[in-house]
């Protein structure tokens, strides 16, 4: 029997945590169809996020669903998010300006778009770093579409077990 590749219902407004392979933790809200917020908690570009982020959603197969954007910053990032197997595999690619002062995009990024933009177009640009990798999918929760409450502060703000002290975890085998 064939999936239905148009239904994103079972992947919209789904928060997820996971660790790639270097450590890197990220978090990720598909907010929408069209949007996610996201953070990031350790790794290169640690203390980063980003809420309305405008991104293509894509349903891969049964359980596999693909998110891709272009951030203000010019990174291009593209994820799959196996939920059957809890994989994500991220391509991340980073202009050479972030890979030389990554903690000039380690903020709120809401409150620094012109400054983002103005640092993409002075660049440089190239050569691109990619980061492509695998990563465990650790959590999965159901928060429902558009929830504002989800990613609401900086990963500096969370306690220091999160999301394990979330009453309504879904903790992964």
């Amino acid at each position: 029997m064939r999936f239905d590749r148009a239904n994103l219902s079972h992947f919209l407004g789904k928060s997820f945590i996971y660790t790639y392979e270097k450590g890197w933790r990220y978090e990720l809200y598909v907010k929408n169809q069209s949007m996610i917020d996201y953070r990031v908690h350790s790794g290169m570009v640690g203390g980063r996020w980003v809420k309305n982020q405008h991104v293509n959603i894509v349903r891969v197969a049964k359980d596999i669903y693909r998110v891709s954007w272009v951030e203000p910053t010019g990174t291009s990032v593209a994820l799959t998010l196996n939920l059957q197997d809890y994989i994500v595999h991220g391509a991340i690619y980073f202009p050479r300006w972030i890979v030389e002062a990554p903690e000039k995009i380690a903020c709120y990024q809401n409150d620094h778009l012109k400054e983002m933009e103005a640092y993409r177009d002075a660049g440089p640009i190239y050569p691109t770093e990619v980061i492509d990798s695998f990563a465990t999918l650790l959590y999965i929760r159901d928060c429902g579409i558009n929830n504002e409450q989800v990613i609401a502060c900086p990963p500096s703000e969370l306690p220091d077990n999160y999301p394990f002290s979330l009453p309504d975890r879904n903790l992964l085998p």
